[in-house]
């Protein structure tokens, strides 16, 4: 009789045993779970309001911007629209905590012509403003904007080859002052008619001016309304030579470009 009791016992021990692994097992996957669940909430909140990412598809911003940049754009900067939203989340007209952004600021915008479409040049005229080219030379109010030679140069174009460029540091209104390269003053775009700037909108101008579409072209660019603006690009936090994408982690160490990593986006010196 003692016997049987004793093993009786034991069995009850060793199923409450197994019932608190089994317990203790479950609290660790909700643990987890819970984990991973916050850890995702707070990715998407901080690339709804925070900080964003995008990658430069083309070489519209040379020599400023280069294909294979990764770059964060702060998305607080003007405020918040429904373009500045996922997916145009909300389905609000016009902006909340709206910030008038600056001349010379490198933007993100959606696309007048095609909002699925993202856009991203450097403002150059504000609302009111006129803009023109004449000769390959940017006029602003009917003032030229002063430029300075740097020197001959060569980038890769996007599909092959390379193209030879002059570079000039542009001084906007204001005192903004970028790189800008040219492959001469009589390109397309370099005679363009006066753009007057309506309220509420911008004129957007690629730095690359001669392999650039922007708001110089009406029909699919234009002025750009405040509502498009998505945020600012801040910072390059990723850069490959092309060969590379960021998730072919295995090529990084010879198709990085370094030098570039962490760096500011904005005006000549603080890039």
């Amino acid at each position: 009789m003692a016997d049987n009791l004793e093993k009786v016992t034991e069995v009850d021990l060793n199923t409450s045993d197994a019932t608190t692994k089994k317990d203790s097992h479950h609290e660790t996957l909700g643990e987890t779970a819970k984990t991973v669940v916050i850890a995702v909430l707070l990715a998407l909140l901080v690339r709804t309001f925070l900080f964003e990412p995008f990658n430069i598809p083309s070489t519209s911003m040379v020599p400023n911007l280069l294909v294979g940049d990764y770059l964060f754009i702060s998305k607080y900067s003007y405020g918040y629209s429904k373009h500045s939203l996922p997916m145009g989340i909300g389905g609000f007209d016009g902006r909340f905590l709206a910030e008038e952004p600056k001349r010379g600021d490198v933007i993100v915008f959606k696309l007048p012509s095609d909002t699925r479409i993202d856009y991203i040049k450097r403002l150059v005229g504000m609302p009111g403003d006129t803009v023109q080219m004449i000769n390959g030379r940017l006029y602003i109010n009917d003032e030229i904007v002063p430029r300075k030679m740097v020197g001959m140069k060569e980038y890769k174009k996007e599909i092959s080859g390379t193209s030879k460029v002059m570079e000039y540091i542009e001084t906007l209104p204001g005192g903004v002052e970028h790189s800008i390269y040219e492959e001469s003053d009589h390109e397309g775009l370099d005679n363009t008619q006066r753009y007057t700037v309506p309220k509420g909108h911008y004129f957007m101008m690629g730095d690359n001016r001669d392999n650039s579409r922007d708001s110089r072209v009406l029909d699919l660019v234009g002025y750009v309304p405040f509502d498009n603006l998505e945020g600012r690009a801040e910072m390059i936090f990723f850069s490959t030579n092309g060969s590379a994408s960021l998730l072919e982690f295995w090529k990084w160490p010879w198709t990085v470009r370094y030098e570039r990593l962490m760096t500011r986006i904005g005006e000549k010196g603080d890039e």
